[in-house]
Formats: structure tokens, sequence, C-alpha cells
């Protein structure tokens, strides 16, 4: 009796678009997270464009990384065998697919300038971009280009923009850590500070610019739309295409400031949040296995609420305004 060959892993594949001239290297992610696929037909339409002729590249240089996770997309899973877009950092000794996906994409990454990283998220919302921090010199994000990503999300056609990612990441991982050692449970590659970096803060990390684009809901057919979009607006804003670059756009601006973890698995939400979900202060956001009523400590929002979360993970972050685009 033939016995069905094993299926090979997916292969990882990139396409690069080159203009008559020299110019910035932009690279577009699609795929990170495998059910995350607007970003993934958003590329597929702009390279079928490239190839016809429909779309010219006069200037610098493109990278589509169409599928930046293939086992993730194959199994139109969020992640293959860990989180692609956490301790992205290449290894000698990689033990997991994303291992592998980390030493393939993050060589890719430092070859280029720009990174326009497309994702779609969990419920109901509007899209937003994720920004990274404004100049500094700590030890934790130093950056010294914050004026050049601001002008970018400026034309990406989305109204609102987010930082204060890896801060805010590094304060709930130490909060993690010492609620281990009470609890005597072991540490974890959870519990590094740096595991909050994913593909922007490495590109950030090897003298690039990168925005996280959040186009919308993963069943929104208008998430592929705004993925597009983003993709034209920002080969028009960087000179490699010869399309004018969109007039810049008015940005309300938000600072993640906290995130607060499950700490039992019955850990509850009191109603069905969705990012960006309005808070004022003292209002009941979820209560805890214990009957603690968890409320908002102050106005402002809530962000990436995720109710399937598991105890001591990431549950929910509060959102603040901010003043950083005027």
């Amino acid at each position: 009796m033939r016995t069905e060959e094993p299926k090979a892993l997916p292969p990882f594949k990139s396409v690069r678009y080159a203009g008559r001239a020299p110019g910035p290297r932009l690279i577009v992610l699609g795929a990170v997270h495998g059910n995350e696929i607007c970003g993934t037909q958003a590329i597929g339409r702009v390279m079928a464009e490239l190839d016809r002729g429909a779309l010219a590249l006069a200037n610098g240089s493109v990278t589509f990384v169409p599928v930046a996770n293939p086992l993730a997309y194959a199994q139109r899973r969020r992640e293959g065998e860990r989180n692609l877009n956490r301790a992205l950092q290449p290894t000698h000794t990689p033990r997991q697919f994303e291992d592998h996906v980390a030493n393939w994409l993050c060589p890719l990454l430092a070859e280029h300038q720009v990174l326009l990283d497309l994702h779609s998220f969990h419920g109901g919302g509007q899209p937003f971009v994720m920004v990274g921090p404004r100049d500094n010199d700590g030890t934790l994000e130093p950056f010294a280009k914050a004026a050049r990503e601001e002008a970018l999300v400026r034309c990406l056609s989305v109204g609102r923009a987010v930082d204060g990612w890896l801060d805010t990441y590094a304060a709930g991982v130490v909060r993690r850590r010492e609620a281990a050692t009470a609890e005597g449970r072991a540490a974890t590659l959870e519990l590094d500070a740096r595991y909050g970096v994913g593909t922007t803060e490495f590109m950030r990390s090897v003298g690039g610019c990168a925005l996280t684009l959040e186009c919308g809901s993963h069943d929104d057919p208008a998430s592929v739309e705004v993925a597009y979009r983003a993709i034209r607006n920002t080969l028009a804003h960087l000179g490699l295409s010869e399309e004018a670059p969109p007039p810049p756009q008015p940005i309300e601006a938000l600072s993640l400031v906290s995130v607060v973890d499950k700490q039992y698995a019955a850990d509850a939400f009191v109603r069905d949040w969705h990012s960006f979900d309005a808070l004022k202060q003292g209002e009941p956001i979820a209560k805890r296995a214990s009957g603690e009523l968890l409320c908002a400590p102050h106005d402002g929002w809530i962000v990436f609420p995720y109710a399937a979360a598991q105890a001591h993970q990431e549950w929910y972050y509060l959102a603040r305004g901010s003043r950083r685009f005027g």
C-alpha cells in the first residue's frame, strides 16, 4: 500500500522591483500572522500592476514579501509554532519554524531603509497605524528618525496613530516576571523585556524606519483596500513611483500607557470590547475569577482586548490621548 509523501514546509519568497535611478529601499510585508491576509492580497494587486505596466517604479526599489510566515499562512492561523512578531532576531540554534523565518527575514529587513508591515485585527474597529518612539537615546529602543516615520504616517490615509508599544510591553514583562517569581513559576521567553520586539522594532534597531498598519478586521474586505492604498501612497511619498504624493492627513494620536494581564483562565470581560472603545474613569472593564472588578483608572481607550488570552498573558492595553501629531 502506497503511503502519502509528507508535505514539505512552505518556502520563503520575496520579490524585488527596481527603478531606473537610485532611491529609497522599501520593503512591504504581508501575513506576518497567517490569518491576517489583507496585506497578502493587496501586495498581489500592486505586483500585478507593476508587472503589466499599470504602475511604474521610477526610483529606488521595493521588495514585497506577500507571506512572511508561510506555515501560519498555510494553516490560516495567527502563528505556526510561535508568534513571529515577538522576540524577532536571528539565532544560531533555530528550534521552531518561526526561528527559521527570522534567520531569513531579519537579514532581508536589514537590506532596506523603510518597512511597511500590513496587519489586520480581531473584531470591529477602524484602521490605525503603530508608530515608533520619539527620538531618544535610551537603552530599550533608541531612535533618531521619528520625523521620517511621522511624515509617512500622514500619507497612509489612516486617521489614527498609536505609539508606546515597546515601553508598555516591557513594563508588563517586569510585572509578569515579579508574579512568576512570587508564585514559584519558571522564567520563560515571554518574561524577557525584549520579547516585544517584532518586525518594526527590529527594523529600527538596524537603522531603518518602520510602521505597522492595522488595516481593519480580519474578515472585512475593506481592509484589503486600506492596505492597497497604503502601499501606493508609500511608493508615492518616498518618490519610488511617479504618482503625486497624497497631501498630509490630520492624525489622532494615542499612546499606550499600560497593559493588564489575565491571572486566571476564568477572568472575563464585562462586555464585548473592541479596540479603541472609549473608557471613562471608573468604568468597569473586566472581572477577575476572584470577583475583583477591574475599572478604567483614567479616561482613555481600550486597545487590543483579547478575550481568549491565556492565564499570565497580556489581556488588554489602555491608551491615552497624545499631542504628538499636533
